[in-house]
């Protein structure tokens, strides 16, 4: 797919997304609101000998509407663990330094935390006008999300004819679940680069890809918007085993999802990366869009999300405190630091780690 046809199919979204409604009725996937979640999400760091310093993201991004933080404790051999925040974002992280002859570096972070479903009518509500420091840092541009040039190009053939934040917003979201398709041989969760995405018309990747796809389309056309980084913590509700875990160990379970600023709702969740991973996975796999599975998922994820996941962050272009190694996109694995630099958080042969979610009663 190259430039041109990347923005002809912007311009013809409305029609896509317009597809029959066929046998919607057949699957059900609505989260609503209907009670808090409780759950501890346990993160056991065992780097390499070598490993001098560490950092791990814990989920006390707070909403009140969605996600309550409580109680962080952990255990170690570090000499310093600390809760620090990055200062533009205010993502936290535990920050841990042990000395440079520990044979065995360990740390074990435990965080509780309490979610729920959310869902809201976009277009609807009386949510408080965003807050101008607000807007300016979810329109800005980011190392891997500029918000002009061949983006803006994109964005602005997506929502020719489109008036209103909300009209914008759908076709934006209806353009990426239409022409991006989930990469299972990504590694992790992608890296969101997506001006190269749209250059080499290579739509692929995972969630950091996909969903910071919308945020920049989003952001270079005025629309407020972020990508929040997380973990899933719980099977889907609704049975769509592509949308939840299937085990207390969740190491590999990261996943990043999106939000836009809508003029009377507020920050409204959206999730076009789901709906492209249950077209991959959702048993049987490889799904037609008119799958009744598929448009179920992308009905409700335009205004709603399951609790069934914790957030960590929202930032972008990530200083680890008192490292010396350049920013990395975003905060969403555990890092770790030797004297040769960063230790890669993909490969657990020279980087160990174990999370694990219990859900606890309320």
């Amino acid at each position: 797919m190259n430039r041109r046809d990347i923005l002809k199919g912007g311009v013809a979204v409305g029609v896509a997304g317009l597809a029959p409604q066929l046998a919607v009725a057949q699957t059900t996937y609505a989260p609503v609101p209907k009670g808090w979640r409780s759950y501890a999400l346990t993160a056991r760091i065992e780097p390499t000998a070598g490993a001098t310093k560490a950092w791990i993201p814990m989920p006390t991004f707070e909403a009140a509407d969605w996600q309550k933080p409580g109680n962080v404790s952990w255990t170690g051999n570090a000499k310093v663990a600390e809760r620090v925040r990055d200062p533009k974002y205010g993502a936290e992280m535990l920050r841990v330094e042990w000395p440079a002859d520990q044979q065995s570096p360990v740390i074990e972070v435990t965080a509780q935390v309490q979610t729920q479903d959310r869902s809201v009518t976009p277009g609807r509500g009386n949510a408080a006008p965003l807050s101008d420091a607000e807007r300016k840092l979810n329109l800005a541009a980011t190392d891997l999300l500029p918000t002009d040039g061949l983006v803006r190009e994109t964005a602005l053939g997506i929502i020719k004819g489109k008036n209103g934040d909300l009209a914008q917003a759908r076709a934006l979201y209806d353009w990426v679940v239409e022409n991006t398709f989930r990469n299972p041989k990504t590694l992790g969760c992608g890296v969101g680069d997506i001006t190269t995405m749209i250059r080499t018309g290579n739509l692929s990747g995972k969630c950091a890809d996909l969903n910071a796809l919308f945020v920049g389309l989003a952001r270079s056309v005025g629309l407020p918007a972020r990508d929040i980084y997380g973990i899933r913590a719980a099977p889907s509700q609704f049975g769509f085993k592509a949308l939840g875990t299937g085990s207390e160990v969740v190491s590999k379970a990261q996943h990043c999802r999106a939000e836009v600023w809508l003029a009377g709702n507020g920050w409204t969740p959206v999730d076009p990366a789901d709906v492209r991973k249950v077209v991959l996975e959702e048993p049987p796999g490889n799904l037609d869009m008119t799958d009744a599975k598929v448009m179920a998922a992308r009905k409700a994820l335009f205004g709603s999300w399951e609790g069934n996941w914790l957030a960590f962050n929202t930032a972008h272009d990530v200083t680890l405190p008192g490292s010396a190694e350049p920013a990395i996109p975003f905060l969403m694995y555990p890092q770790a630091e030797a004297k040769s630099g960063l230790l890669d958080s993909l490969d657990p042969d020279k980087f160990r780690y174990k999370i694990t979610v219990r859900e606890q009663s309320t």
